[in-house]
C-alpha cells in the first residue's frame, strides 16, 4: 500500500513539472487604463480586411421569382372565393379549398372528376387556374 502511494506521488510530481500539464502566465502587460475585448488570435490578422469589400457590392436580389407568383383573385369553386396562382392545378386548388371533387385514374382519360369552369366541362385533374376571371362547379 505504501509503495503505491510512493508512485502516485511520483507520477504526479512528474505530472506537475512537465510543461504540458503546466499553466503559463501571460506575457502580456494589460494597462488599467484600456478597454479589455475579446480576441480571437488564432489566425492572427488574416480575417481582418475579409469584409472591406461589403461597400462595392451590389444590394442583394430575392432568389425567388423575379415578381413573385401572378395570383388570380377572381378564382371562386362552387361560389366560394379561394386564392389561387395562375398556373397552379385544380385539383390542387380544389383540395385547399376543401372543395371535394372525385378522382379516379388522374390522367383525364375517365372523366370522373368533370367540372364546369366558366360554363365549360373540364377535367380538374389535367386544368391549371387561368389567368383572369375563373368560375368552377363541381357536378
Amino acid at each position: 500500500m505504501l509503495r503505491s502511494i510512493a508512485n502516485y506521488a511520483l507520477i504526479l510530481s512528474a505530472i506537475s513539472s512537465s510543461s504540458a500539464f503546466s499553466v503559463v502566465p501571460s506575457q502580456r502587460q494589460v494597462s488599467s487604463s484600456s478597454s479589455s475585448s475579446t480576441q480571437l488570435d488564432m489566425f492572427g490578422d488574416a480575417f481582418k480586411n475579409a469584409f472591406s469589400n461589403d461597400d462595392q457590392l451590389s444590394k442583394p436580389q430575392n432568389a425567388g421569382l423575379t415578381n413573385g407568383p401572378k395570383e388570380n383573385d377572381q378564382v371562386k369553386i362552387n361560389g366560394k372565393a379561394v386564392k389561387a396562382i395562375v398556373g397552379q392545378k385544380v385539383s390542387v386548388v380544389a383540395a385547399q379549398a376543401r372543395v371535394k371533387i372525385s378522382y379516379n385514374c388522374k390522367a383525364g382519360d375517365c372523366g370522373t372528376c368533370n367540372i364546369k369552369m366558366n360554363g365549360k366541362t373540364v377535367k380538374a385533374c389535367q386544368m391549371t387556374i387561368p389567368a383572369g376571371k375563373c368560375d368552377m362547379r363541381t357536378m
